[in-house]
């Protein structure tokens, strides 16, 4: 036996089941998240059903934009992702995956524009169609 007592909820970081003492949130900081998720869910609904935009380019910019703050809102509140918690090494991971999002959606849009301008050059507006024999 020895004199060293292990009790569980010492301070070498054992009794933590592995988490650093970070705030998991609070039912107040939860029910600010759920309502901010509503209300960003709402609004590009709104938007939608109710035809206000009259160009499809603003409208899908603008649900991009609301999209994307919906999505920071779920890391912040649910996720309780900030730029202190593990080291930083978080929010640096999670720059990285909008950085290699950002690059794929842009190049995916880049080349099926470039791919629908390219292989129906006959679609183009301005272009006479001619009625095939």
């Amino acid at each position: 036996m020895s004199g060293h007592n292990h009790n569980e909820h010492d301070d070498h970081g054992h009794g933590h089941h592995g988490h650093d003492d970070h705030d998991h949130g609070s039912m107040r900081s939860y029910a600010t998240g759920f309502v901010l998720a509503v209300i960003l869910t709402a609004i590009p609904f709104w938007l939608v059903m109710g035809n206000v935009f009259s160009s499809s380019s603003t409208a899908g910019l603008v649900l991009l934009g609301l999209a994307a703050v919906q999505v920071v809102v779920h890391m912040v509140y649910f996720l309780h992702m900030n730029a202190k918690s593990e080291g930083g090494w978080n929010m640096l991971a999670m720059i990285f995956t909008l950085v290699i999002v950002v690059i794929m959606l842009a190049g995916s849009i880049w080349v099926m524009y470039h791919m629908n301008h390219n292989m129906m050059p006959g679609m183009s507006p301005g272009v006479m169609h001619h009625d095939m024999p």
